[in-house]
């Protein structure tokens, strides 16, 4: 079974192309989307011990502790410490059912791949990139965004120019949804004759 590593700043597109791979019937695990199960379930008793006040009806509150944490590198690391280990291990389960499952190819969208060193656990990475006008523009869009917001996000963020250096294949998402479907097909060709790289 090859594993993608799927990733792109925010803003870029990469839900949309996530969407689209389950579309051409590929697994797909969402680190976000797990992420807000944990904040709604498992993480809540941790991370409001760590950050009181964050928990609104036995849910963590995302802008209350984005408050507590967004500017301070010291938080952020406390709060990955809670949430990375049980990330890893519902990602791990993911793995195990694709796998018994019989799956050619999963594809793991991490938004914080290469920032977390998770390009060591994929077979190949695929980054998700459009132009900086486009980036900006989806992203003010978005309730509660501010610029100063974003920048603290991209800040946390590497380069999209690195990224695409770094990748395995690169899909442009400015064209429409089109072009990302074909390319979705031509990726999942060359990974067919793959070779397992992970480590």
């Amino acid at each position: 079974m090859i594993i993608l590593g799927l990733t792109g700043s925010i803003g870029m597109g990469k839900s949309t192309t996530a969407k689209l791979f389950a579309e051409a019937g590929v697994p797909v695990y969402d680190a976000d989307a797990t992420v807000h199960e944990l904040y709604e379930g498992e993480a809540v008793p941790a991370i409001e011990a760590a950050f009181p006040g964050t928990t609104v009806d036995g849910k963590i509150d995302r802008a209350r502790l984005s408050a507590q944490v967004v500017h301070d590198p010291a938080a952020i690391k406390r709060l990955e410490q809670i949430v990375h280990p049980m990330l890893g291990a519902s990602r791990q389960k993911f793995l195990d059912d694709a796998e018994r499952s019989g799956a050619p190819v999963v594809v793991v969208d991490v938004p914080l791949l290469y920032e977390t060193g998770g390009e060591k656990r994929v077979d190949a990475v695929v980054v998700v990139t459009t132009t900086p006008e486009n980036q900006r523009q989806r992203i003010l869009a978005r309730d509660n965004m501010t610029e100063e917001k974003l920048d603290a996000i991209l800040a946390r963020q590497l380069p999209d120019a690195e990224k695409r250096r770094r990748a395995d294949f690169v899909v442009d998402t400015s064209h429409g949804l089109d072009p990302v479907r074909a390319r979705i097909r031509d990726i999942l060709d060359q990974t067919a004759k793959m070779p397992q790289r992970r480590t």
